[in-house]
């Protein structure tokens, strides 16, 4: 045989190569619980974000360039609960990558990929509703379904070419390249300019914006919510462009919520990934990746909270009522009964 060690009990990804990682060692009953909960955190992730995306593309009154947007989020948290956890997962548990180098590749440049347009489309969001707070009366002219449908698809394809110039130019296909490693495992090492060049488009850039934004907006929002109450303790009557701006504040601290759980759930791996990052064990790492991966499943538990539209679209998922003729056109929007 071409491994011997006086382990008789040690376990490797491909006995019969001689470079073969070695497999983790454990307990069947550890098997089935890991299994398990990936596999339900997966599910998890899915389904909710999966009721997001039927709710927003079923009903016509939900087609605003801010559920497009909200949409678009979606679908790459979805994306990430139904390639990215369960790839992930069987990494973790058995240590060892059985996919092939192309697959690894591919996999890498899918989960940049989705990680990428996930921030990008928080920014997309922020720079929404800024508008939406600053210039509240040109907002429905600036800012249509068709353009913010065209910014959607530019960050996509963006976030496709830069993950996929990213793993080529760093030469991963290249197996002579490869000095590094295992055989059985799945890892990215590239170069230090591209890990400079990564953390600023991927990281530094887009939380500076993120931050900026929401700062500026949560100050105006603050603003406008004193105005409002200070109308209402004096038993003025809203006027059209009141209620309006209330609605697009809470909007606006809303999907803030949304930027604040992903920054909270993110940056500790964006911070210790930074090239001047002292080594962290593995441990630690893994919890803390995990901990960004559990964020797309959350994401959908927000609009649950605070949009009643989602709520009830959820409801009207769940019982079947959006097969009922023109249900599309019910306004979800506002109480009814289909």
């Amino acid at each position: 045989m071409a491994y011997e060690t006086e382990d008789h009990e040690t376990q490797y990804c491909f006995p019969s190569i001689n470079s073969s990682c070695i497999k983790t060692k454990r307990s069947t009953h550890e098997y089935n619980i890991m299994y398990v909960f990936f596999s339900l955190l997966s599910v998890w992730t899915v389904f909710l974000n999966l009721l997001v995306i039927i709710s927003i593309c079923h009903y016509k009154k939900l087609h605003t360039p801010t559920n497009m947007l909200i949409l678009s989020l979606a679908v790459a948290d979805l994306l990430v609960g139904l390639i990215v956890i369960p790839v992930e997962a069987i990494k973790l548990i058995e240590a060892c990558w059985y996919f092939g180098t192309i697959f690894c590749g591919l996999f890498i440049i899918i989960m940049g990929l989705l990680l990428s347009t996930i921030i990008y489309n928080l920014v997309v969001i922020a720079i929404d509703r800024f508008i939406a707070v600053y210039y509240p009366l040109q907002y429905e002219h600036t800012v249509t379904t068709t353009k913010t449908l065209m910014i959607i698809c530019l960050c996509w394809f963006f976030s496709t070419t830069y993950n996929i110039a990213l793993v080529t130019s760093n030469n991963f296909f290249n197996s002579s390249h490869k000095t590094h490693g295992c055989y059985g495992d799945c890892t990215f090492v590239y170069s230090f300019a591209w890990r400079i060049a990564d953390q600023i488009v991927s990281i530094c850039l887009p939380c500076i914006v993120l931050i900026t934004l929401y700062l500026r907006i949560f100050y105006v929002v603050k603003q406008q919510v004193k105005v409002i109450n200070s109308l209402v303790k004096r038993g003025k009557h809203l006027t059209e462009g009141s209620v309006k701006r209330k609605s697009e504040s809470k909007a606006a601290l809303t999907l803030g919520l949304i930027v604040v759980i992903h920054l909270l759930c993110w940056l500790p791996v964006y911070i210790f990934t930074l090239p001047t990052s002292t080594e962290v064990p593995i441990p630690v790492i893994s919890t803390m990746i995990w901990t960004a991966y559990c964020n797309s499943g959350v994401n959908p538990l927000v609009y649950a909270l605070f949009y009643s539209w989602f709520r009830k679209s959820v409801k009207h998922i769940l019982t079947l009522k959006i097969f009922r003729p023109a249900s599309s056109l019910v306004n979800i929007l506002v109480d009814n009964h289909l």
